[in-house]
């Protein structure tokens, strides 16, 4: 390191390193793939890690004309998935030296405040929900590199979109619950218009219309605790065949159910099974606990990360929905259907 200095310069690695500076330069940049060999780049990674080197981001995105800034847009903050999908998206940024804004849609789904003077001059590119589709438009965050989560892929804004495999974890729930043997089934719906919720009703009609004998009702309501309540206490007090398995489309609606349940007098699971969707801390919180599929929040976040940077890169993102796996817990069994009115 030169005499006075307290900062490791590019010079400094290159020195240790036993290389050239413009080869520093590539691999700490993440350019050297196919002009630098995988020993001299971990040659060079070493030495700067045992140096303590930093690269001067603030020179270099000048030069480059970038801000190496993310935004990533969410539909509210008031879930742990979201902050999940946060986590994943920064770890992979923060590996290539960029950063992530989080920025939460007001109301959930709508148009957004731009919070930015300009996001185009501001940003590098947008990771976006596409339940908060709607403020990309006020933020013009359609007008940059665009990932999109949870989106149609045949419809999406985006240059590429990641996709968790709701499809299957839809058909894993109803599958789970054909097998215990119901048939008379309750959807407690997410009252939100976007593609994911959309894909649950499908999937799950289609796979209960292939079982002859099967009922399905829908209830609808916002992802509130308060909401899912309201909602399944009037579902629950429709004339009919008593429903004997609901199906809530994440696990905050089931939390709701919950305490419609109990408040009709229904024992979960003997006279009513439920599931529901995301594996979040609710789910281990209720007794019994709960039954739903396992979404990887953080993979979901690094995966739409990737998928970012492959773009800005113009590479093509890596293709697949991504794996999810039903938990099977005590709030299923089953069926005993009781007369209730």
């Amino acid at each position: 390191m030169a005499r006075g200095s307290t900062r490791p310069t590019s010079r400094d690695v290159a020195q240790a390193a036993g290389v050239s500076q413009a080869a520093v330069s590539l691999v700490l940049g993440d350019k050297w793939r196919g002009r630098v060999s995988e020993p001299t780049a971990q040659r060079v990674r070493e030495a700067a890690r045992a140096l303590g080197y930093r690269p001067n981001l603030a020179a270099r995105n000048l030069r480059l004309g970038r801000t190496r800034t993310v935004l990533l847009v969410v539909p509210a903050l008031t879930t742990e998935f979201f902050a999940g999908v946060y986590t994943g998206a920064a770890r992979v940024a923060a590996e290539h030296g960029f950063g992530v804004v989080l920025y939460p849609s007001p109301e959930g789904v709508g148009p957004a405040r731009d919070p930015f003077a300009s996001a185009q001059a501001a940003l590098d590119g947008v990771i976006a929900s596409s339940m908060a589709a709607d403020a990309l438009t006020a933020i013009r965050g359609d007008q940059l590199p665009l990932v999109m989560l949870d989106s149609d892929p045949e419809g999406s804004l985006g240059a590429a979109t990641v996709n968790l495999d709701i499809a299957d974890a839809v058909r894993q729930i109803a599958e789970h619950l054909l097998l215990l043997g119901h048939r008379h089934f309750l959807h407690l719906a997410a009252d939100v218009p976007s593609w994911t919720f959309e894909v649950r009703a499908r999937e799950l009609a289609a796979r209960l219309d292939t079982v002859p004998g099967t009922t399905l009702r829908t209830a609808r309501a916002p992802i509130s605790i308060e909401g899912a309540l309201a909602a399944t206490e009037a579902a629950l007090a429709v004339p009919g065949p008593c429903p004997t398995a609901l199906v809530c489309d994440d696990d905050k609606l089931a939390v709701g159910a919950y305490k419609a349940a109990r408040r009709a007098g229904l024992r979960i699971p003997d006279d009513l099974s439920v599931t529901g969707l995301d594996d979040l801390g609710l789910a281990t919180a209720v007794d019994p606990e709960l039954t739903t599929v396992r979404l990887d929040a953080e993979l979901f976040g690094e995966r739409g990360m990737r998928a970012l940077l492959a773009v800005l890169e113009g590479r093509v993102p890596e293709a697949g929905d991504i794996p999810v796996a039903l938990v099977v817990r005590g709030s299923t069994a089953p069926p005993r259907c009781v007369a209730r009115r």
